[in-house]
């Protein structure tokens, strides 16, 4: 926590001039936000698109042409902020959710499909009847992992101590067997922290957990989009911020903050920044919000934003590999499929997002905690996944491989390991009008969509506060509650 400092001010008669550095969804959340509520708002990106890290690009082979997310990103039911997001640039219908949590899990080992599924009944029956049937642990193994939820239903994420331990060795301590730390915590923690219970801490492991599956019936529903994300987060992201308008600069990447004192007595900012071509712009600003990665922010916050401005580099990071093959036919007959004994995670059919025309489908597939793969050549991935689709997927055997390729995010998100808890900094900063936006902020929530939208809503009322203007607190209040319906 930083200390209180008086609200700066801004000359009677101006808006407020607010500079938001980074396009990804914390800083565009940022900017809607300090523009809904009256800002002059300025957004600057070093890369040629919005979107951060959810983005889409084209891709032109003996396939055709596609349009390939960098890699697949879901959002749940609870994750209101992120579908506040939708709402706000007019996206809602093209994300849509599952009416009910169904998710497919198939045992390479065995071939056998299960379903982790809910019912309409109130938490925690509503995973009881799916629990008793899922067949990919024994009876003994389903009555333990019931247990551990209930367990789990009554630890506090917030707990400061949570932090200190990892998510395996509360497992242990509950007997959860390595099958259903597989089969199932796992399942879902990989896919949500972006590492396996052992090196994932505790306390966001039960925050994920409580709030997806045990807040209420259909928090845990998944919602994918229908449309590449790049029209989600960038095309539509960017008419939304016309229309507030919010003047937003690509391909213009900031290389200082410095503080200035105006003729008129006012305090602000100037953030000097390159642009496309070699030339170099300074944009003055009574606020500044930085929304990027932590390492960026590190380079880029002025002396004495942070008491101990290193600390943010211990969060590290971890990879995700995303593996993209488009074959002749359909091999897949369902939206999406989770892996058990198998090299394959998460399989998702994006043939329709893509634009792919014709009988073949496009499949992706999203490997979490990916640090052993992560910069293995293609030739070597291409050995290891082909097979093993072949193995979960029967159609897969006789089809022609038309496209093979892969995307890497090699710090896709911060390591969520114990003791990640105090090294995310909030939102305020030492210096008045200096505020920080991520994923990787102290928003309690691992390194998701979701968490970037609450950043970027945070950063923006507390910065709106400072400036002693805070008209957008109760929106942002209503937004970060946790609480679904």
């Amino acid at each position: 926590m930083t200390d209180e400092h008086p609200p700066s001010t801004t000359p009677p008669g101006r808006r407020r001039r607010a500079v938001v550095v980074g396009g990804g969804l914390a800083g565009t959340t940022a900017a809607l936000r300090l523009a809904d509520a009256g800002a002059d708002v300025t957004l600057l990106e070093s890369r040629p698109r919005l979107g951060g890290l959810a983005f889409s690009f084209r891709r032109d082979s003996a396939a055709g042409s596609l349009t390939v997310d960098n890699g697949q990103h879901v959002h749940l039911r609870c994750c209101t902020a992120y579908q506040w997001f939708l709402e706000r640039i007019g996206a809602s219908e093209q994300a849509p959710l599952q009416r009910r949590l169904d998710v497919p899990v198939l045992d390479a080992a065995t071939g056998r499909l299960g379903r982790i599924r809910r019912t309409r009944l109130p938490v925690p029956l509503h995973l009881a009847a799916g629990l008793a049937r899922y067949p990919h642990l024994t009876h003994a193994e389903r009555a333990g992992a019931a247990r551990a939820a209930l367990a789990l239903h009554s630890l506090d994420p917030a707990d400061t101590g949570l932090d200190g331990t990892d998510f395996a060795s509360w497992l242990h301590r509950q007997r959860q067997t390595p099958r259903a730390v597989e089969a199932l915590w796992d399942l879902i923690g990989l896919a949500t922290l972006n590492a396996r219970a052992p090196q994932a801490s505790l306390a966001l492991a039960v925050m994920v957990l409580r709030t997806g599956l045990l807040s209420a019936p259909g928090a845990a529903d998944i919602g994918v989009a229908r449309t590449p994300l790049g029209t989600l987060h960038d095309t539509l992201a960017r008419a939304a911020l016309d229309r507030a308008g919010v003047r937003t600069h690509l391909r213009t990447r900031v290389h200082s903050i410095t503080p200035t004192d105006g003729s008129d007595g006012s305090t602000g900012w100037r953030v000097s920044a390159a642009t496309a071509g070699g030339g170099a712009t300074g944009v003055p600003a009574d606020t500044v919000i930085l929304a990027v990665p932590h390492t960026e922010a590190h380079r880029l916050l002025p002396k004495g934003a942070l008491t101990e401005p290193d600390r943010i580099l211990g969060l590290g990071s971890s990879p995700i590999l995303n593996i993209h093959v488009v074959y002749d036919r359909r091999v897949l007959h369902q939206p999406f499929l989770a892996a058990l004994a198998s090299p394959v995670q998460w399989v998702f059919d994006r043939t329709a997002p893509s634009g792919l025309t014709g009988e073949g489908q496009y499949l992706a597939l999203s490997q979490s905690a990916a640090h052993q793969e992560i910069d293995s050549p293609v030739s070597v991935l291409r050995r290891r996944y082909l097979p093993a689709l072949e193995h979960l997927l029967p159609a897969a055997h006789g089809a022609r491989v038309r496209d093979f390729f892969v995307t890497r995010e090699r710090r896709a998100t911060f390591a969520p390991a114990p003791g990640t808890a105090r090294l995310r900094p909030g939102s305020r900063t030492n210096l008045p009008g200096v505020h920080l936006a991520g994923a990787w902020t102290d928003t309690g929530w691992p390194a998701t969509m979701e968490s970037a939208v609450r950043s970027g809503i945070t950063a923006a009322r507390t910065a709106l506060e400072v400036a002693g203007c805070p008209r957008d607190a109760e929106t942002s209040h209503r937004i970060e509650r946790r609480a679904v319906a």
